[in-house]
């Protein structure tokens, strides 16, 4: 009985040390920024400009604004996507995206978090909701563009960020990418055996955020192969928006085809034409 209560007590403390480094690191695992610094906006993408965003927790964070193509008057009149990334990497991967929804006479800001890119500061849930209100006061309050021109468009962890703007800042439109019903649910699926809900920091309730947004137009795009956040989250994050699905057959989180693939370009363009008309 001594030894199988020696061996319960080292098992335990074994375990204990394990939930301990994970509650500690746990934030090196959600948010893997790739750092700067990175070109000037016009050398990635012509017309494109350099953006400083200042947060009203005192942070200056880098961005690029592209502008549709066309003309300038009517790069002036077009319709915007404020883009919020995923966990990982920077802006300068999705610059194809803007590329391709630029080419649809939409004009797009993406920005970087704090921590990403060449900006200061460490990422967290509060941190990335101060970030993308800077990012929205930007272009309301310094390109003015009204909110009936103004679209979100959320990757992964992004459509936690964006979603909780949504309620705050009401968009004309937004699209998720990948997204989940909250990070429980996605820590679970990877570390079942760990009481995951107890020990995140951070939550990003999407579908929470999303059952309040009755009147935002909106549309879920996910891969049916994805191993990093379940098809079956996605789904029932379309089911709390009541919103339209696009699901990508065999698509993984990380492909492609889900950072500017045909399906996610043509369902940003659909969400916008469909309000703009």
């Amino acid at each position: 009985m001594r030894r199988v209560l020696l061996v319960m007590v080292v098992l335990m403390g074994v375990f204990g040390v394990i939930v301990g480094g994970m509650y500690a690191a746990q934030r090196s695992l959600i948010y893997q920024p790739s750092p700067g610094p990175l070109p000037s906006a016009s050398d990635v993408l012509p017309g494109g400009q350099d953006v400083t965003l200042r947060t009203d927790d005192g942070l200056t964070l880098s961005a690029w604004f592209f502008p549709a193509r066309g003309s300038a008057a009517a790069a002036d009149d077009a319709p915007v996507v404020l883009v919020a990334q995923g966990n990982g990497g920077n802006r300068g991967g999705r610059v194809e995206l803007a590329r391709a929804v630029t080419r649809h006479g939409i004009s797009v800001l993406l920005f970087d978090y704090r921590g990403y890119g060449e900006n200061p500061g460490d990422p967290t849930e509060d941190g990335l909701a101060h970030d993308v209100r800077a990012a929205y006061d930007y272009l309301i309050s310094e390109r003015g563009v009204p909110r009936e021109r103004l679209f979100y468009f959320g990757e992964s962890l992004g459509c936690g960020v964006v979603s909780a703007l949504a309620i705050e800042r009401p968009p004309a439109g937004m699209v998720l990418r990948s997204p989940f019903t909250n990070l429980a649910a996605v820590a679970s699926e990877h570390y079942p055996w760990l009481p995951v809900r107890l020990l995140l920091k951070d939550r990003y309730p999407v579908a929470d955020n999303v059952t309040a947004l009755d009147d935002v137009p909106m549309v879920i795009v996910y891969g049916t192969a994805d191993s990093i956040v379940p098809p079956a989250l996605s789904e029932r994050v379309a089911d709390a928006a009541n919103a339209r699905s696009v699901a990508v057959e065999g698509a993984g989180h990380n492909d492609r085809v889900l950072l500017d693939g045909p399906e996610l370009v043509d369902a940003l363009v659909e969400i916008v034409r469909s309000a703009t008309r």
